[in-house]
């Protein structure tokens, strides 16, 4: 049986399968099917595959060098779905972008520094830029550190993300409809991608507290099928068409906050809710916070630092916004950064099932 070198890291919140571009087959349809024989994909336990039977857990990383001056690699984000035979390219993933750097110089693609080093990551999904400066003493990547991020146990080293040209990154522009505030369905949304396509609802709206665990907000039906029809309309206007098979906008419902943090957040992925907010959905709400008059500035509490802390079920993110809102949707974003920690998992060879009839059609 023929095995693929294969580095498993938890990037974030999310654990993926990173491989280096050139140890993939170049033609798309041959790709993903590799990638659902490794996973495990289509079956709802992945069990004869490496994923986690999880969206979150049935992701890939495809990295190389890149040929854009501005950036030192390219980093495609793949989707693996966990019960059936897709690989969407439809989103970046900010967690797994978190293992990009270390990867990339684990791997030869760029040197590294004495003391801290920054890879220029070019996001193919978006054609978005982001760096990532971790610690590299000695030249070696340090994995440990004092950095505690919400959803994962212990501390590792902490990795600074610093992202430029994520505005519109799937839609076109910040605010797709051109509107601050939309009303789909009788109910106010914002539609807005600073990275994430994401419409933003106030929980409160929908029937809901917005303080609910995943578990019991999966399990309303009802709340269910409101969403997936607020979806399928605002789909429509932030000009991504049909989105009944796409895994965006991510839908996430809105609440005054719990705790010290600005904004309390359930976010949709687009189907299971998610048990924390991923890095360019919470840079996507967080901006939504600093646009006065938008739902997510109407139920936030602004924090004397400064910092956008986004609640969630496991805790909360802290993203660092700053923009120019010049009324007529106009918006100027000056900076948008993120702090995460990622971990090498396993670093060898993996080897995916033999093809079947079932991971023919990809399409």
């Amino acid at each position: 049986m023929r095995g693929i070198a294969c580095t498993w890291i938890r990037g974030g919140t999310s654990k993926g399968a990173f491989f280096l571009a050139a140890d993939l087959p170049s033609d798309l349809r041959e790709r993903d099917d590799l990638l659902l024989r490794v996973m495990g994909s289509p079956d709802p336990r992945q069990i004869d595959g490496i994923g986690g039977a999880h969206p979150l857990t049935s992701k890939v990383a495809v990295i190389g060098p890149s040929d854009d001056p501005r950036a030192d690699v390219d980093y495609l984000f793949l989707q693996v779905a966990v019960d059936q035979a897709l690989v969407s390219s439809a989103q970046n993933c900010g967690n797994i972008l978190a293992g990009v750097g270390p990867f990339a110089v684990e791997h030869g693609l760029v040197p590294a520094d004495s003391e801290h080093t920054s890879v220029r990551i070019r996001m193919v999904n978006s054609d978005g830029f982001a760096t990532a400066t971790f610690p590299t003493p000695g030249g070696q990547v340090d994995h440990a550190g004092s950095c505690e991020i919400a959803g994962v146990p212990g501390a590792a080293a902490p990795i600074s993300i610093a992202f430029s040209g994520t505005a519109g990154s799937t839609c076109g522009t910040l605010l797709p409809t051109g509107r601050v505030v939309d009303t789909v369905d009788g109910v106010d949304v914002t539609c807005i991608d600073n990275g994430m396509p994401t419409v933003v609802i106030a929980a409160a709206d929908l029937g809901v507290s917005g303080h609910e665990s995943p578990a019991d907000l999966e399990a309303d039906t009802d709340l269910a099928d409101r969403l997936a029809h607020i979806r399928s309309q605002a789909g429509k206007l932030m000009g991504l068409g049909d989105v009944s098979t796409t895994t965006v906008p991510k839908m996430t419902l809105v609440a005054a906050p719990l705790g010290d943090g600005t904004l309390d957040t359930r976010t949709f992925i687009p189907v299971r809710c998610h048990t924390a907010i991923g890095v360019l959905g919470a840079l996507t709400v967080g901006t939504a916070v600093r646009i006065p008059g938008s739902v997510a500035d109407r139920l936030s509490r602004h924090r004397d630092d400064g910092v956008v802390r986004i609640e969630h079920p496991t805790g909360y993110f802290d993203v660092d916004i700053d923009l120019t809102y010049t009324g007529d949707a106009g918006v100027d974003i000056r900076r948008a950064a993120v702090i995460r920690t990622a971990r090498t998992l396993f670093d060898g060879t993996v080897y995916p099932r033999p093809a079947g009839p079932h991971t023919e059609d990809n399409s």
